[in-house]
Order: structure tokens, then C-alpha cells, then sequence
């Protein structure tokens, strides 16, 4: 049979004790003194003292046997008070209590002792946690991003000073009101990170929206961070164009120099009285060198549009070692060596990722053909990720600093895209492509990563007809 549960005076619903803790201990110390107390009445008693000496012995006995009870039931019960009153300082966040005469020589000292060392353990900590929740509202305070805290049910709990001016309300106007009652509805739909185009009472641009969830006190909360971009992004934008103005105008200005010269020898040809002998074939020449000056310049043009071009990936299944040997076998100015790997299928754009290993073997060749080396490729799978490398024999990278910079290229008639290009298609796959020089020996070695999670779900996209071109 289960045992009663034992009975809480404090607790409603429970049937109090007859007696308390005290009275216990106090019952049990005169009960521990009753059998040498009638040892001594006994002895008093039957011994032929006279009635003055029974009676004085007798009190004396009673008033020590009370009096050692009474003390008993002190020194058990007034350091459990004491207990007591800590714990109730602690569960009322009173850490600067502390209990006196505490050693460690015995067991309740010890206890004691713990007892005061929780208390400065808490006390340090919430010192702690009050300087660092004094330093999290300072920083919410004075950063320049708006910050909002929602429940369960949409009702703002927090915001600091940025989302007061975003919204041009107060705090306390804010507060306590739904997430579409103050305009911010929208920002809890939709994916996140993203960027918005929106108007609000404080500012109108192009504001970035990162939401996470929290629990506080075990219930599930929404943090909002509007950070506004509008000035970062015109900055890039700008620098961007910048770029683009001074790439544009170096290249044109290469095609319009020469052909601004020849153009006025030939001017000056024609005005020439009588014509030399030789007009046709300087003619012919100068022509030829402004022909061959446009089409670069055409080329020039046209590989830029099609950079900027580049579509979004049409996801399919693609197996790998089959592409690879398919791209080496495309190379015909020398053999390209496929290592073997395992069995993987991957959730990609085959025409893209053909181009851009196409592209990777092409430069590959091109540096090895200069050493007389060899070029390898192969793959291998790394966690949830598969690699593709491209090594090569050739001479190395002199340097890495410009490799995908467009229009940057160290080969005679290169377009310089072809890596920007390349790296435009992994990072569209969520992949990443680095190179670097070899280790072993001479050479570069490239290295295409990417995801290896494929739904089969997933509808598989047709193919495009046509083979790629490389660039």
C-alpha cells in the first residue's frame, strides 16, 4: 500500500498537522528525558529523604529536564528558520542576506554554508544579467535599425527608438497594438531575409526585413529587424556604374583611337593630289584595321549582354559522371583524364553546368598546352556536398586577385567572362567556385562545389535543344 501523502499547511486542499515541526522536536526531547526522570523520582522518592529534599530535588529535576528540551528544540529549529528566511530572501531576489556563525566543521554549517555561496553565485549572476540587459537596451536604443518584438497573437511587446521614428508614434502609443493595427503585417508574410519597396510614416526607400522566432516564458515571439538599405544600395549602385563607364570607356576608347587615326590618313590619303600609287593597298589596310576593330568591339558588346543575361537555373536531375566524361570528350586538342567517383545524381541545370565545366577544361587545356602537362578531373562527394575538381600541369595562377573580375583575362583573344560566368552559374546553383595553384606541383586546381540535396519531387525541367557554346 502506497504511503499518505504527507500534509502542507500552506498548500489548499491539505489537511493541516496536529502538531507542528517544533512541537515534534520539543515532544521527542522531554520524551528522551522521561525515563531517567523517573529513574531519579524513584530514587528521590523511596530513599528516606525528608519531604524538603524529595520536593527540591524533584522541581530541580523538572526545571533541568524542561530547560534541556527547551534548548534542544532551540538549537535544532532556529538554524532551520534561518534556512528558511534565506531562501525566502532568494525567492524573493533579496541576494544580501547571508547567515552568521556558518563553519565547516559540521554537517549543518555546511548547509549553511552552500546556502550563503548559492546566494552570492545569484547575486553575481543577476548583477550580470542586469548589466547585460541595461547594455542590450542601450544598444537597441541608440542602433540605427528598427527593432519590434511580437507574440503569439501579433501584439507588439517591444520596439526601441528606431521603430518609434519609423513609424512616427511612441512607444507607449505603440505598445500592446496588433502588427496590422501599426502597419507591419506585411512584414510578418513572406520569406525573409528579402528587400521591400515601401512608404512609411517616418521614412520612405528600400528597407531590408530579417525576422526569428524566440520563446519568452515558454511562449513562442516574432523579432522584426527593418534595417533601411536605400543608401548602401545607391552606393553600389553607383560604384557599379562606375565601373561599368570605366571598363566601357577603356574598351571603347582601344576600338575608337585606332580607328580615329587610320580614318584620318585615309582622310588625308584622298586629299593627296596626284593619288600615290599605293592608295588601293593602303586603303585596303586601313580598312581592314577598322573592320577588325569594330568586330572586336561588336564581340566586346555582345559578350557584356550576354553576361548580364545570364537566366535562372531550369533544375533537373543530372547525373555527374556521365556529364564529365561527356565535357572531356568534347576537348580535341588533347586528352582529359576522368577520375572515377561514386554514383551521384544532383538537382542542377544541365546546360549550365555543362558550360561551366566546359569552360573550367577549356582554360585547363590552355594552360597545360604551354608546359606540355596533362589535365585531370574528377569528383568526390564531401558530407551533404559534392566537389568537381579541375587540375591541370600548366604553369599556375600568377595571381588570384583578378581571376573574376570581368573582362580580365592573361590570354591573347580571351573575352575574360568566362570565369565570371562560371562563378555566376555555381553561385545561382548554391554552389561556390574557387581556384588556386596546386600543391603537389605546377598547376592550378578548380574547385566546384554544390549541394547534393535532389527532390525527386522536384518537376524535371525540359531540356534545352542546342549544344552550348563555350565562351
Amino acid at each position: 500500500m502506497a504511503a499518505p501523502a504527507p500534509t502542507d499547511p500552506h498548500r489548499p486542499g491539505t489537511r493541516p498537522s496536529r502538531l507542528t515541526y517544533d512541537q515534534r522536536i520539543l515532544l521527542m526531547a522531554i520524551g528522551a528525558g522521561v525515563p531517567g526522570a523517573l529513574v531519579a523520582f524513584v530514587l528521590i522518592w523511596t530513599g528516606g529523604y525528608t519531604p524538603k529534599v524529595e520536593w527540591t530535588l524533584s522541581v530541580f529535576i523538572v526545571v533541568v529536564w524542561l530547560g534541556v528540551a527547551f534548548t534542544l528544540r532551540e538549537r535544532v529549529v532556529t538554524p532551520l528558520q534561518t534556512l528558511s528566511n534565506l531562501l525566502a530572501a532568494l525567492r524573493e531576489s533579496d541576494f544580501s542576506i547571508r547567515a552568521r556563525s556558518a563553519r565547516a566543521d559540521d554537517s549543518l554549517s555546511g548547509v549553511t554554508l552552500e546556502v550563503n555561496a548559492l546566494s552570492e553565485t545569484l547575486r553575481e549572476q543577476r548583477l550580470g544579467a542586469l548589466e547585460a540587459g541595461a547594455l542590450l537596451r542601450t544598444v537597441m536604443a541608440e542602433i540605427d535599425v528598427a527593432v519590434f518584438t511580437f507574440d503569439g497573437h501579433r501584439t507588439l511587446r517591444l520596439v526601441n527608438r528606431a521603430g518609434e521614428r519609423l513609424l512616427g508614434r511612441t512607444a507607449e502609443d505603440l505598445l500592446g497594438r496588433t502588427a496590422a493595427a501599426i502597419g507591419l503585417a506585411d512584414c510578418l508574410e513572406g520569406p525573409a531575409p528579402r528587400i521591400i519597396d515601401v512608404a512609411f510614416p517616418g521614412g520612405v526607400g528600400r528597407w531590408e526585413i530579417r525576422r526569428t522566432t524566440f520563446r519568452q516564458g515558454g511562449l513562442p515571439h516574432q523579432l522584426l529587424v527593418l534595417s533601411d538599405v536605400s543608401r548602401p544600395l545607391r552606393d553600389e549602385e553607383r560604384q557599379a556604374w562606375q565601373r561599368l563607364i570605366r571598363v566601357l570607356g577603356h574598351e571603347i576608347n582601344n576600338s575608337l583611337a585606332p580607328i580615329k587615326s587610320i580614318a584620318g590618313s585615309l582622310e588625308g590619303l584622298f586629299s593627296r593630289a596626284p593619288m600615290p600609287d599605293d592608295w588601293r593597298e593602303d586603303m585596303r589596310s586601313g580598312l581592314a584595321v577598322i573592320a577588325a576593330r569594330s568586330d572586336s568591339l561588336s564581340r566586346f558588346t555582345n559578350a557584356y549582354a550576354r553576361l548580364a543575361r545570364l537566366p535562372e537555373p531550369r533544375r533537373g536531375p543530372v547525373q555527374i559522371g556521365p556529364l564529365l566524361q561527356r565535357v572531356a570528350g568534347l576537348e580535341t586538342r588533347q586528352t582529359v583524364a576522368v577520375r572515377p567517383g561514386p554514383d551521384l545524381v544532383i538537382s542542377a541545370d544541365a546546360d549550365q553546368l555543362e558550360q561551366l565545366l566546359i569552360n573550367l577544361v577549356r582554360n585547363a587545356v590552355d594552360a597545360a598546352q604551354d608546359t606540355g602537362g596533362g589535365v585531370t578531373t574528377g569528383w568526390e562527394r564531401i558530407g551533404a556536398r559534392i566537389e568537381i575538381r579541375v587540375e591541370d600541369e600548366g604553369p599556375g595562377l600568377p595571381t588570384a586577385s583578378n581571376l573574376f573580375v570581368p573582362f580580365f583575362t592573361t590570354k591573347p583573344g580571351g573575352s575574360g567572362i568566362g570565369l565570371v560566368l562560371s562563378r555566376q552559374i555555381a553561385e545561382a546553383h548554391g554552389g561556390a567556385l574557387t581556384l588556386e595553384n596546386r600543391r603537389d606541383r605546377p598547376g592550378c586546381l578548380a574547385r566546384l562545389q554544390l549541394p547534393l540535396a535532389f527532390d525527386e519531387r522536384d518537376p524535371i525541367q525540359p531540356a534545352r535543344s542546342g549544344s552550348p557554346a563555350p565562351y
